[in-house]
């Protein structure tokens, strides 16, 4: 059945532009692919394909490669050649790594499906796939996510779940064209406050992680729908405790010095710290009092207020009130804050 198949598109020669061979207990990819160069659909899912062959490489009219439930262990080099190529679907094999040079050609690429892999990494490469819209890499061994991934710009759908991701890189606020983003049953503790600046997305699901609060702003995410089941959200319980007294390092005491200093202009300072490149490193990694509105280095205080979720999000039946981090520079501020804003407390 599969050699009358490939006959069948021998004879149709350039004229052949879709080739189907789902389920054909194939080993190999046909050799003969080369003798097809107007190829435009390439399917070949639920086979035991373990390489890709070379004469892949020929068929640069292939828009669509259906590669899914094989026996691939890498995403081989020959795809760089694919130059029309929009859709690659590559689910459900045992693709563990990106061959080097795998993401070069693929700049019309706009959908990839590397679904039920072992990838434990993504290459910096990824970034090279400057057409991708939809990207899914869902049940697999991702521990992080490089940034450069953030920086696919037409990126509309990221889904990540089923991974071993601990964190979400800041430079996600680069993907302004996103819409959905999916990073349910992860390792996630904390979101970064980069995604608040995702002005165009509308379904968020990161549920089954262990995050704990929301980065402030949050809530002003036009949401459609939003889902955070099984998480450890900080839940609205007030309980009576001891402050303690204000006790800044020596270093915490320069550094907001130096840091209030700048904000306010001043020409020296801002001289001075030109020839520091070290002390300037350390103040990059300010924080801004949400009473007070001066800077800090070290996490003094970490509050919670609590907001009740938009009324035009879909959300989880559960989420009642919605747990945003807030940080504070001192007690002294702390004393000031408003009577929605609690410190977090271990009892």
């Amino acid at each position: 059945m599969t050699e009358r198949l490939l006959v069948r598109a021998l004879k149709g020669g350039e004229n052949t532009k879709i080739v189907t061979l789902n389920g054909k207990k194939i080993t190999k990819m046909p050799s003969t692919l080369d003798k097809l160069p107007g190829l435009k659909t390439l399917v070949l899912q639920n086979n035991r394909i373990s390489k890709v062959c070379p004469e892949i490489s020929t068929l640069t009219q292939l828009t669509v490669l259906n590669l899914g439930n094989n026996l691939l262990e890498e995403i081989p080099e020959e795809m760089k050649y694919l130059t029309s190529l929009k859709k690659l679907h590559l689910f459900g094999n045992k693709i563990c790594k990106f061959a080097s040079g795998a993401c070069d050609g693929l700049q019309n690429l706009i959908l990839l499906n590397l679904n039920n892999n072992q990838l434990t990494g993504i290459p910096q490469e990824i970034s090279r796939l400057k057409s991708l819209i939809y990207l899914s890499i869902n049940h697999n061994q991702l521990a992080s996510i490089p940034k450069e991934l953030c920086f696919l710009k037409n990126l509309f759908e990221l889904q990540l779940t089923y991974n071993q991701l601990i964190c979400i890189p800041e430079e996600i606020k680069f993907l302004k064209k996103l819409q959905k983003l999916l990073l349910v049953r992860n390792n996630i503790e904390v979101l970064p406050k980069g995604l608040c600046d995702l002005r165009n997305l509308r379904i968020l699901d990161i549920a089954g992680n262990f995050i704990q609060t929301f980065p402030s702003g949050f809530q002003n995410l036009k949401l459609k729908e939003f889902y955070c089941e099984a998480n450890p959200l900080f839940l609205k319980q007030p309980v009576n405790a001891v402050q303690q007294e204000d006790a800044w390092s020596l270093q915490e005491i320069t550094s907001r010095f130096i840091m209030n200093e700048l904000a306010g202009k001043n020409p020296f300072i801002m001289h001075v710290i030109e020839q520091h490149p070290q002390v300037r490193n350390i103040i990059s990694q300010r924080r801004k009092c949400a009473i007070c509105g001066k800077y800090f280095l070290t996490i003094w205080l970490e509050c919670v207020e609590f907001v009740p979720p938009p009324k035009n999000w879909k959300i989880s039946r559960n989420l009642q009130l919605v747990p945003l981090q807030i940080l504070i520079c001192s007690y002294k501020c702390f004393n000031q804050r408003g009577p929605n804003l609690f410190g977090i407390a271990q009892v």
